[in-house]
């Protein structure tokens, strides 16, 4: 089919989506409203928040750009989940550490608009510490949950780590990129079994909703945690079912 009816297909099958395409700009406003009437009322986008913002300024005189994308992404209306700033690996001659870190990021976080979610993702994994999590839960956003070559997955958290911070919860299967395509680079089925990997994370995750009255699951997969994301979301779909 032509490029410009994959979203109204996918929103037939699926209901929310995880926009990539905002990571590396923000999206003109019509194409913006173009995604907003290619789907169906309750349909739901998560965005990732632009690289400008989270890895080239990494938060500072960055204030410009988030006005600018958040106006944009408002003209999704109710259509508009949570938006994801997606931090990458800080080596030492970024931060020292988690601490120095959240100094930047805690300013940032009281200024959101609280009427929206958001989501933190971050990829150092010995930042993953009570006083990093109660800064979230302090403002409500939420921890993202990842299960990707170098990050620990809920169940390997340190004790007494609660990785639910807000109202929600946000989970990425990403896998290992290097890794899957050094098997295949064609994404069209699975190459790798993950249901076991995916039946702890529906036993985990109801869990969670089973101890939270109202708590609401984003969940996304990439091509490279299996090979199909479709797959992942549908293997998902039948361990959810199964834990009940």
């Amino acid at each position: 089919m032509a490029a410009r009816d994959y979203l109204s297909f996918y929103a037939e099958r699926f209901p929310t989506v995880e926009l990539d395409s905002t990571f590396y700009r923000t999206p003109p406003a019509a194409v913006v409203k173009g995604w907003y009437a290619k789907t169906p009322a309750e349909f739901i986008f998560a965005a990732k928040a632009p690289r400008a913002i989270t890895h080239e300024k990494v938060l500072v005189d960055c204030e410009a750009e988030w006005r600018q994308y958040l106006g944009t992404m408002e003209l999704l209306g109710e259509k508009l989940g949570p938006i994801l700033f997606q931090f990458g690996y800080f080596n030492q001659s970024a931060f020292r550490g988690a601490e120095e870190f959240m100094e930047r990021l805690v300013p940032f976080m009281k200024r959101l608009p609280k009427d929206r979610r958001f989501a933190v993702e971050i990829r150092n994994r010995k930042w993953l510490d009570e006083r990093f999590v109660e800064a979230l839960r302090e403002r409500g956003v939420a921890l993202a949950l990842l299960d990707q070559a170098w990050m620990p997955r809920p169940w390997e958290l340190a004790a007494g780590i609660d990785p639910i911070t807000a109202d929600f919860t946000y989970v990425r299967w990403l896998g290992d990129r290097k890794g899957i395509e050094k098997v295949t680079k064609v994404w069209e089925k699975p190459v790798v079994d993950r249901r076991a990997e995916i039946g702890r994370w529906a036993e985990v995750l109801r869990g969670f909703v089973e101890t939270r009255r109202g708590l609401k699951i984003f969940a996304y997969a990439n091509n490279h945690y299996a090979g199909f994301g479709p797959h992942t979301v549908r293997l998902f779909q039948e361990e959810w079912d199964r834990k009940r």
